[in-house]
């Protein structure tokens, strides 16, 4: 029953409610006005009680500061409502994650210490909203293969639940899967606010998948995102049948980025314990592990935003590699990415032994 769901995991949960992101300032552009969708996110920051300021052109800025920092901060507490560029619309393959990955938004309300994101967006990090949603999600059918499955990654470039609640954009790209034949969404997130995901006709095309960590890794460097408990509450509600109450999802766990911090085979131990107790009921699960990395470039920016990280960046103790477009990237010693990888595939084995782990990286 729906009620018992609710009930069992408040108190798996401790009663633990995150508090929602919520924008200082709301940015829209005159092309995102013109855009029906577009129109609706406004009416959402409005009925939330937001400020909204109507640009004169398509640009978004003044969000500059003295420094990285200041401009950090300014960014990350910006919603700007555009409309994604024509590029947008040309997708590129994203393996192994997906066939293919699409764009709902463009940087995520989290800070996260280590994040991928860093340099690899253009200007702040500002959260853009995309206005033009039918136009995005009526293209990707051009992409999709005759006969085969064809999967869609929504969320390398945000956190689309952690914005949920201001745009609508996840439910409906959800319901929009749940028409079609032969295409699979998948997204990730570190947010838990899920409910209102439940009830959506999704017909088992949706795979939503939620990032794991160690406690010491999520309080110490995943700032603004919700506890484990709460994470872990949200993927059961996902899980669980729609008959009981919840979601019905097949979902996924991504555990991420694994570090070897101090102890941590008991942390993540404890973690994996945690997570066998919550999905203690027949269901159907896939797991991505992926081992911390960072770029020349992203470290750079990375201790600038966050000065006092914990995160170990000492070059010294990674190796070197690079990508097939020259770009370095520096990833942890054979030795230490074997311990890791012989650690988890044993775990999860032993724990989930009809799981699938999809890739180690």
């Amino acid at each position: 029953m729906e009620v018992a769901l609710k009930e069992e995991t408040g108190t798996r949960t401790n009663q633990h409610k995150p508090k929602l992101w919520m924008p200082k300032q709301v940015l829209i552009t005159p092309a995102a006005l013109e855009e029906p969708w577009g129109q609706q996110i406004y009416e959402r920051v409005q009925t939330l009680g937001l400020p909204v300021q109507e640009l004169k052109n398509n640009r978004i800025t003044g969000l500059r500061g003295e420094d990285e920092r200041e401009t950090y901060r300014n960014a990350k507490s910006t919603l700007a409502i555009v409309t994604a560029p024509p590029s947008a619309l040309k997708l590129q393959p994203i393996p192994p994650s997906a066939d293919w990955q699409f764009h709902l938004a463009e940087g995520c309300p989290a800070h996260c210490q280590y994040c991928y994101l860093a340099g690899s967006l253009q200007g702040p990090p500002v959260i853009r909203a995309f206005a033009n949603l039918p136009a995005i999600l009526s293209n990707l059918v051009n992409y999709k293969r005759q006969q085969d499955l064809t999967t869609f990654e929504a969320s390398c470039y945000t956190d689309p639940l952690g914005i949920e609640h201001l745009t609508g954009s996840l439910a409906e790209t959800i319901r929009f899967f749940g028409e079609q034949e032969n295409m699979h969404l998948r997204w990730v997130s570190k947010f838990d606010q899920v409910d209102g995901l439940l009830s959506l006709p999704h017909h088992g095309n949706t795979q939503p998948r939620i990032s794991l960590n160690t406690d010491f890794i999520s309080k110490r460097m995943e700032g603004g995102t919700a506890s484990m408990e709460a994470r872990l509450a949200a993927i059961r509600k996902l899980a669980f049948p729609k008959t009981e109450g919840g979601g019905g999802y097949k979902v996924g766990l991504v555990i991420a980025p694994i570090m070897p911090v101090p102890d941590w085979e008991e942390q993540y131990t404890h973690l994996l314990d945690r997570l066998e107790q919550t999905l203690d009921f027949p269901c159907e699960i896939t797991f991505e592990l992926i081992s911390h990395r960072f770029t020349p470039g992203s470290k750079a920016l990375l201790q600038e935003w966050y000065p006092n990280t914990q995160i170990d960046f000492d070059e010294a103790n990674r190796s070197l590699k690079y990508n097939k477009f020259g770009g370095k990237k520096y990833v942890y010693n054979t030795a230490t990415m074997n311990m890791l990888r012989s650690f988890f595939y044993s775990e999860l084995k032993n724990r989930f032994p009809e799981a699938p782990v999809l890739y180690w990286t």
